[in-house]
Order: C-alpha cells, then sequence, then structure tokens
C-alpha cells in the first residue's frame, strides 16, 4: 500500500479535531475507529458542557487548552452551525466553610484569564434561580452547552472536504515503527504505512501505546477508568443555568446540566471500574441514584422522592488513581519519546471536548 501522509486511531471529538487540523494543513489523513460509528466512548457520554477553564492550575495544559479551546469553539460552533448556548454557571457553597474554597476558584479563574467569574450573595444567586439553596456563589457567564455528535459531525465534514477519510470497524492490532514510517496492523486489512502517527484512542491510548514495537512501554502512563453515573429529572428542570457544588476528587460533583431542550440531567458521579469492553460497562444502576438525593438537596432542597431515573453513564480515561493528585492532560511527542511522527495523547478526560480545537493544534505543532 502507499504510504499515507498521517494516520490519527481513534474518532472521538479530539481525534476529530486532529484530523481535521491535519486534513486542512494539507496531509493525507486516515482516522481509524474500532467501532462502527464515531466517538462512541467518552467524547458522547459526558455533560456535554463548554467548560469555561476555571479549575485547573495556573499553566497546566488542561487550563491552557481550555481556555483556548473555548474561545475556538464558540467561534467554530457559530461559523459551523454547530448547536449551543452560553447558558452560564453557577458554583455554588451550601454552607459558610466552603466560602473560601470559592475564593480559591476564583482566584484559580482569574490565574487561568478567566476574568469574567464573578462572586456573588445569596441573594444575588437566588435572583438568577429561585429554586437554589446556598450561602453564596460564583457565577461564569461564558460556560455553555453544545450538542457533542454535531459537533463531532461538523469536524468530520471539514476533514473528508479535505480529502480525510475515515475507517470504521478498523480495530488496530498492533504498530511496528520503522525509520521514518509507521506500519499498523489492523484486524482484517493488509498493513497501512504512515508518515505520522497521533495516537487519540481515549480510554485505550496507553494500551494502543503499548502496541507499538519500537515505542518505550514504560514512557505509557496508567490506565485507569472513572465511570460517571448520570440521572434525569422526571419533570421540568427548575433551573435555567448549570449549576455545581464545589469539587469533590476525581470530579466536579453531582452537578446540574441541561441539555439543548432544557431537560435536566444530575451527575455524573465517580465509580472507579476494574474493566472496559461492553455494552454492558454503561449500564446504570438505578440503585446508585439514591445517593444523589443527599447531595443534590444540598442546593436544591425542593427534590421530589422518586424524580430522578437512570439516563446514561460515561467513563473517563484516567491515568492516576483516587488518592492521587489529578494529573494534567499528556500530548507526547518526540521530545519526550523521540520517535519523529509520533504522538500520543493520555489522560484527555474533561475539558477535552471544550479544548479539542486547541489540542489539535497542539498535536500539528509537535508533528511540525
Amino acid at each position: 500500500m502507499e504510504k499515507l501522509d498521517a494516520v490519527v486511531i481513534g474518532a472521538g471529538v479530539v481525534g476529530l479535531a486532529v484530523a481535521r487540523a491535519l486534513a486542512m494543513a494539507g496531509r493525507e489523513v486516515v482516522i481509524l475507529e474500532a467501532e462502527d460509528a464515531i466517538g462512541t466512548h467518552t467524547s458522547s457520554r459526558n455533560s456535554e458542557v463548554i467548560h469555561a477553564g476555571i479549575y485547573y492550575p495556573q499553566g497546566s495544559l488542561k487550563a491552557r487548552a481550555c481556555v483556548e479551546g473555548r474561545r475556538l469553539l464558540y467561534e467554530y460552533c457559530v461559523s459551523h452551525g454547530v448547536p449551543h448556548k452560553r447558558s452560564g454557571k453557577l458554583i455554588v457553597a451550601t454552607d459558610e466553610a466552603q466560602v473560601d474554597e470559592l475564593r480559591k476558584i476564583q482566584e484559580r479563574a482569574h490565574a487561568n484569564e478567566v476574568t469574567d467569574v464573578v462572586r456573588m450573595t445569596r441573594a444575588q444567586a437566588l435572583a438568577l434561580e429561585p429554586e437554589l439553596s446556598c450561602v453564596a456563589a460564583l457565577y461564569s457567564p461564558s460556560t455553555g452547552i453544545i450538542d457533542s455528535h454535531a459537533l463531532m459531525l461538523a469536524y468530520l465534514g471539514d476533514a473528508e472536504s479535505r480529502g480525510a477519510m475515515l475507517a470504521l470497524k478498523s480495530p488496530l492490532e498492533w504498530v511496528e515503527i520503522k525509520q521514518n514510517a509507521f506500519e499498523l496492523h489492523v484486524k482484517g486489512s493488509d498493513p497501512i504505512h504512515a508518515g505520522m502517527l497521533v495516537n487519540s484512542a481515549g480510554l485505550r491510548a496507553p494500551t494502543v501505546a503499548r502496541s507499538m514495537q519500537g515505542y518505550r512501554a514504560e514512557l505509557a502512563p496508567r490506565e485507569l477508568y472513572a465511570k460517571g453515573n448520570y440521572y434525569s429529572l422526571a419533570r421540568r428542570s427548575p433551573f435555567s443555568r448549570l449549576v455545581y457544588p464545589v469539587p469533590e476528587p476525581g470530579g466536579l460533583g453531582v452537578h446540574v446540566t441541561l441539555d439543548l431542550a432544557g431537560q435536566a440531567r444530575f451527575g455524573p458521579d465517580v465509580e472507579w471500574v476494574e474493566r472496559i469492553g461492553g455494552k454492558e460497562d454503561y449500564a446504570v444502576d438505578p440503585r446508585r441514584a439514591e445517593r444523589f438525593y443527599a447531595a443534590i438537596r444540598r442546593y436544591w432542597p425542593g427534590l421530589p422522592d422518586g424524580a430522578l431515573l437512570p439516563g446514561y453513564a460515561g467513563i473517563r480515561p484516567k491515568t492516576a488513581g483516587p488518592r492521587d493528585p489529578a494529573p494534567d492532560f499528556q500530548v507526547q511527542g518526540p521530545t519526550v519519546h523521540s520517535v519523529p511522527g509520533l504522538v500520543h495523547l493520555f489522560g484527555i478526560e474533561s475539558p477535552g471536548l471544550t479544548a479539542s480545537l486547541a489540542l489539535a493544534e497542539s498535536v500539528v505543532k509537535e508533528l511540525g
């Protein structure tokens, strides 16, 4: 087979953004996807939030890619007709002990150049959302919501219009790194040769990296999975904005997000799981909803009994465990592993969707 310019492994939102960027730079691109559709895992099983860039450590790749990605994403949504809404978000302290944490979050937001995050008194927050219960809040007007599938279709459309090709049901078995080229062995197909290779395999990215002969396996991080369950509200939403509690270890707490039709959903929680591999991994246990009621009633005391219905679940690609500090995104290029033309994307969880266009730019720069 004639050698391709580039192969992208994984047709999630970041893989599609990378393929789009490479195709628009004039590269001949093939996207390999093991599933029978695009974005079937983390990219379509999340809160569909456009994050402002509030929580992440100053100078981290998460912070930089989120803030720049959010700016690019809003522009992209407008220019490409991707359904979205600048809904705004309230981060609420439900007792006095959490007020100092709000101050720290605001300081972090401002350090990340998200300067529109403002403090609100209880009265100001309730003027926006009367059913809310809190002692103080932060308001982020630049947080929004988006149709993630429409976004992925737009990225794919841009890439295909520049000649990129999508190969579904094409699970990668292993890769041989040769001089100035990569030989990819895909189940049921002849070997594919490429001059550049981007590993955007999401949940399986570390496993894919370790399947590459000629890559130092110890450079790949751990591959861990944190499941998040969501529950739908069986009544009209009491809120018109997103509502988040003060963050908890492993996630941002059980928060309220809205879809573009205004339907409320609550989640995700954090459930560490050992393995993934089938549709059963995404089942939502109705019994887990019981622990949601107490968490939600801290900021919405009016939640009726029996109002939460099983919605859907997603799994975050983690590279550190529940007792470890939250890791940064990794865009691992030749400066780390010394393999020209190879880039790995590790641990791209939230805010990966928001950061997708900025991460794609980073990958293109790594590839030269």
